[in-house]
């Protein structure tokens, strides 16, 4: 096991830290981009807040509104302008995880002065990886995608119909305000597709990582239990402080780098699955992966039950007759299936309106980006276009 682990965000975390974020962004600049998305936090105050945090400390308060549930490049674009046009120094993220990837694109972007869909991985030759950002500071609304301590960043192409992504240190947020109590607003179904979100983040590690990771997967179990525990007591009642402190908690430790470290991951393969169907249909990304996860795992076990069989007692009590008893991997796969579908989560695709007619378009935009020298998208196992159709299937 060989791996390197940085994370340089700076994390302040706790209910009452939007108080904080005047002090905080002060470091860093005094002319704030403060990027929102639809408007929720206007309606509940929260965005008044920030900017009252902000103008106490001096800091003078530039709006982008109107960011996407899946971030468009063509939002990107235009934030990018206003942090130019208004020498913007600084991009405050107030939202979720669409919110904060636009704005970590949008403070590359700035600096940049191509086609800002050169930063995103689409297949082409020349990507061009930002090394150069404005500082961020994240303020995350929902706990789901962790993007408030990672590099990466999801944005979409709505002319093209392509969903990928950047990853670089320079996209790290200089510091995450984290206060849980601004999630206490969200609603019952993004709650329950936050729980999803968090739980696939692990997975994909989980999954596709190399073998002889002990540690990590115990730590990769143990935020999946209390992702489970919390995430039942937030979707029953979202006014919950101490299960919305614990699911966003789980969210950051889930993504920022840490749980991962030394498991080495072959790839994102719900993930990659999951941006190709939301590309064309704009589906919420916690319910995609609701509808991807079980089915791919399904694939997944065949090839590797002994890891599966190991969820399946760790996570949900089962009882395996043997390390690769695929009875035992199926019947975990089915308990977490059945947990989803008790929050509320889709499973199905139809559920959420959609058929079989683009199954191959899907399968060939998933492999796009990661995959290995045969053009197949990397998992564990690599899987070909009719593998992925494969799964595909199961899903609908």
């Amino acid at each position: 096991m060989n791996f390197e682990f940085y994370n340089p965000t700076r994390l302040i975390f706790g209910a009452g830290s939007l108080n904080r974020l005047g002090e905080i962004v002060k470091e860093k600049g005094s002319r704030a981009l403060l990027v929102i998305g639809g408007g929720s936090v206007k309606r509940n105050g929260t965005f008044q807040r920030a900017v009252t945090s902000l103008e106490q400390t001096g800091v003078t308060v530039v709006e982008c509104s109107g960011i996407e549930p899946n971030p468009r490049i063509t939002s990107v674009a235009r934030g990018a302008q206003i942090a130019r046009e208004e020498n913007c120094d600084v991009i405050v993220a107030l939202g979720g995880g669409s919110t904060m990837d636009a704005s970590k694109v949008i403070a590359a972007a700035a600096l940049y002065h191509g086609d800002p869909w050169d930063l995103i991985g689409h297949g082409q030759e020349d990507w061009v990886i930002p090394t150069k950002a404005l500082p961020v500071v994240t303020i995350p609304t929902l706990a789901a995608t962790g993007s408030e301590m990672n590099a990466a960043a999801v944005i979409s192409n709505e002319e093209t119909k392509i969903k990928s992504f950047v990853q670089s240190d320079a996209l790290y947020p200089t510091a995450a305000v984290v206060d849980p109590e601004l999630t206490l607003t969200v609603p019952q179904d993004q709650t329950a597709y936050g729980v999803c979100d968090i739980i696939v983040h692990v997975t994909e590690a989980y999954f596709n990582g190399i073998d002889g990771t002990p540690i990590q997967d115990h730590f990769a179990e143990g935020i999946i239990l209390n992702t489970i525990e919390y995430g039942k007591r937030a979707v029953a009642d979202g006014n919950d402080l101490e299960a919305r402190a614990q699911l966003q908690w789980a969210s950051i430790l889930a993504l920022n780098g840490f749980m991962a470290a030394g498991m080495n991951p072959a790839g994102f393969p719900v993930h990659m699955i999951e941006h190709a169907i939301s590309a064309h249909h704009d589906i919420t990304h916690g319910a995609g992966l609701a509808i991807v996860n079980p089915a791919w795992m399904k694939f997944a076990a065949n090839h590797r039950p002994t890891k599966f069989v190991q969820f399946a007692e760790r996570i949900f009590g089962l009882q395996a007759k043997s390390n690769d008893d695929m009875d035992c991997a199926l019947a975990g796969i089915a308990a977490y299936e059945e947990f989803l579908k008790s929050i509320g989560c889709p499973t199905r695709l139809k559920e959420v309106g959609i058929g079989d007619e683009l199954l191959a378009q899907y399968a060939e935009d998933s492999a796009l980006v990661l995959r290995d020298g045969e053009g197949k998208l990397l998992s564990r196992p690599a899987m070909s276009k009719d593998d992925i159709v494969t799964v595909l299937k199961t899903a609908l």
